[in-house]
């Protein structure tokens, strides 16, 4: 796949720099982004195992001009708490954790900067292959693992109150991803809310069986965030866009080559080739990133007014300061 234009060149296109951002697609950037030299930024990114870097440099995408750091997480709660702690400039994860951020803390250091559209097919809800349950009724007094400020928190409340409970009615163990991988291999869970690669990882090695998904739960929203310092600087607003766009065009390479890099994902996990496969083929939806929108905006705040309704959290959060639309241009073309 030929790159775009790095924005380093913009010099050889005989641009200045806020009129090449354009040309490039990418959009306005802050004041002062004229002559930016982006072999000059370093990005300090967020990424799972298997993740963003790894796709990027499948689809032929990771020769940034600008340094980046990498950090790997197992969980957007994890991500979000970095942010907020200064310990990083942009990752990725649910609508969720940014929710429990906003109520938890005076001070939010994140905003949200773009939207993928992905999968809820692997979100589910795993039980022991020899499980007698058959429904979320059945996990009344079982012992249920979940990570707390998670999408499994939001569509695990969600399916007790379809099913006429409440997490006063199941054991609840908040559980890290590892942890509650650990928990339901020997035993000491009777179902588990998670998501992504733990869902093959769980069926290829323990024989978990998928007692529901979160389809029809969760919107496939999952969001990009930027510490508000990162996005301020016109370097690395600069840098960000170029990654942005960047990210936008490898899941476009996905969607053309879902095969190839589940084979690639599989080794990196290390997860039977063909588990990953069914993964990506039974997706609900192709996986694309868009700007941020109002759509967007109004189903986080739909999540976050569920979990106020139900006494998650302290009192009701708006959400619509969390959301910066700077990147628009970057991201709005087609």
């Amino acid at each position: 796949m030929t790159d775009f234009p790095s924005l380093a060149r913009r010099r050889l296109l005989g641009l200045p720099g806020a009129a090449a951002l354009t040309c490039l697609g990418l959009g306005a950037a802050p004041a002062g982004a004229a002559d930016i030299d982006l072999s000059r930024q370093r990005l300090r990114i967020a990424t799972y195992k298997g993740g963003d870097r790894t796709l990027l440099r499948a689809a032929g995408l990771d020769k940034t001009p600008y340094t980046v750091d990498w950090a790997e997480f197992g969980a957007g709660n994890l991500i979000v708490e970095a942010l907020n702690a200064g310990s990083l400039d942009f990752g990725s994860g649910s609508e969720i954790p940014p929710i429990f951020a906003a109520q938890s803390n005076t001070r939010i250091n994140l905003r949200v900067v773009a939207v993928v559209k992905d999968d809820v097919n692997s979100q589910v809800v795993l039980v022991p292959r020899d499980s007698p349950a058959r429904g979320i009724a059945d996990l009344r007094g079982k012992r249920v693992g979940y990570v707390r400020a998670t999408t499994t928190h939001y569509y695990l409340l969600r399916m007790l109150e379809d099913a006429g409970l409440s997490f006063a009615d199941i054991d609840p163990a908040n559980l890290s991803p590892a942890d509650g991988f650990a928990a339901f291999r020997s035993g000491k869970l009777d179902a588990w809310a998670i998501y992504g690669y733990n869902v093959p990882l769980a069926k290829s090695q323990s024989g978990a069986r998928v007692l529901k998904t979160a389809n029809g739960y969760l919107s496939g929203n999952y969001l990009y965030y930027a510490h508000p310092e990162a996005i301020a600087d016109p370097g690395r607003h600069a840098a960000l866009a170029d990654y942005l766009q960047r990210l936008r065009r490898a899941y476009q390479w996905f969607e053309a080559n879902a095969d190839a890099f589940g084979r690639i994902y599989a080794a990196e996990i290390r997860v039977p080739e063909d588990a990953i496969l069914e993964l990506f083929r039974n997706r609900s939806q192709p996986r694309r990133l868009v700007a941020v929108a109002d759509a967007e905006i109004r189903s986080q705040q739909l999540v976050a007014d569920t979990f106020a309704k139900a006494r998650v959290l302290d009192a009701k959060v708006d959400v619509a300061s969390l959301w910066d639309r700077s990147f628009a241009g970057a991201l709005g073309a087609g």
